[in-house]
């Protein structure tokens, strides 16, 4: 990638996940996985899976807008969880697993509302979706990083949620795969 990349924040349940389906979008130069939105500084996992630090498991995607929009981001992100359950993705339960998008500019909370309006109609149940402030991002443990790709196969999570929901995405999504 040549040109400038944008950032784009998003929390859409277990972060594994996430940054598992941006790692293979085209025109994503990097993922990493962190969390954002709570309350303490430099939470550690165990915190946040505690529920008490208010801090979503969220992905920082840096990526090429040249290749791919913000939008396109978006479009990804609510084809790839769901929108409609608050505090909850599939069997993880907690404000820690909420779906939210954390804009980074003026265009991208327009952006963020306007992906919201163009996919509730994707869905019987209201979007949940929440569009929060910016906030301090943390970096999450170096051994959640690229996780999905590391432990994939000898991890029951990985197996039984992230594989699936991977290969749905990629099915989907093959045009926008890297190469």
């Amino acid at each position: 990638m040549t040109s400038p990349t944008e950032t784009a924040i998003l929390a859409g349940g277990c972060f594994w996940c996430t940054e598992a389906v941006f790692d293979a979008v085209r025109g994503v130069a990097h993922v990493e996985s962190g969390y954002i939105g709570g309350t303490i500084p430099n939470p550690s996992y165990e915190a946040v899976c505690s529920g008490r630090t208010g801090h979503a498991e969220a992905v920082k995607i840096d990526f090429d807008p040249a290749e791919i929009s913000f939008a396109e981001i978006l479009d990804i992100f609510f084809a790839t969880h769901n929108p409609t359950t608050l505090n909850r993705q599939g069997a993880d339960t907690g404000t820690q697993y909420r779906s939210a998008i954390f804009p980074l500019s003026p265009a991208q909370a327009a952006e963020a509302n306007a992906a919201i309006a163009r996919h509730q109609e994707n869905w019987p149940d209201p979007i949940v979706t929440s569009i929060e402030p910016e906030a301090p991002w943390y970096v999450a443990e170096p051994y959640h990083q690229r996780y999905f790709e590391r432990n994939g196969t000898s991890n029951g999570y990985c197996a039984a949620v992230v594989a699936p929901k991977l290969a749905k995405f990629r099915k989907a999504y093959a045009a926008r795969l890297k190469a």
